[in-house]
């Protein structure tokens, strides 16, 4: 984990200069390491087969004079996709609407895992529609939390001009 901290705050402002946000970076696998770096486009466009490729060239290059990681690693760079995880407060603002998986870190209601539609952020808050009634969660209870790939999003990705 402290390895992508530290990798996490060198290849942010990178990615922001080539225009890209970074959603997040995990180093998965003891055996075979793999350093996932998951970025889309600042812009609101999709992200391409050729915008990874970009990404990665340069994270290689960087990350190979850095050395951060003391092991070999295979660097893996994608899209967050339509299910994407949501790891920052601002991204339960911005899919507003959508459904959501959400896995809590402490039981809430007797559970800790649910699915409802996010309704935004109040404060550090997130404000979720159950079926049962609206739920508040604080951010910081969220252990996990990812888009859940409805009909109703595939018809507006359909419906959305791509530009790459």
């Amino acid at each position: 984990m402290k390895h992508t901290n530290r990798v996490e705050k060198m290849v942010q402002p990178m990615l922001k200069e080539l225009g890209y946000e970074l959603v997040q970076i995990q180093l998965l696998g003891k055996k075979n390491p793999c350093l996932q770096v998951m970025a889309e486009p600042i812009s609101s466009r999709s992200m391409s087969i050729a915008d990874c490729e970009s990404i990665s060239h340069a994270l290689s290059t960087l990350l190979d004079i850095e050395d951060l990681i003391p092991s070999s690693y295979t660097l893996e760079v994608s899209s967050p996709g339509l299910d994407r995880p949501l790891v920052r407060l601002d991204h339960f603002e911005r899919f507003k609407g959508h459904e959501a998986l959400i896995e809590t870190s402490t039981n809430i209601d007797g559970s800790k895992n649910f699915r409802a539609q996010i309704n935004g952020v109040k404060g550090d808050n997130v404000l979720l529609q159950a079926t049962d009634g609206e739920k508040v969660f604080a951010f910081k209870d969220i252990k996990k939390a990812k888009l859940v790939v409805t009909d109703e999003m595939l018809a507006e990705k359909k419906d959305k001009p791509r530009d790459d």
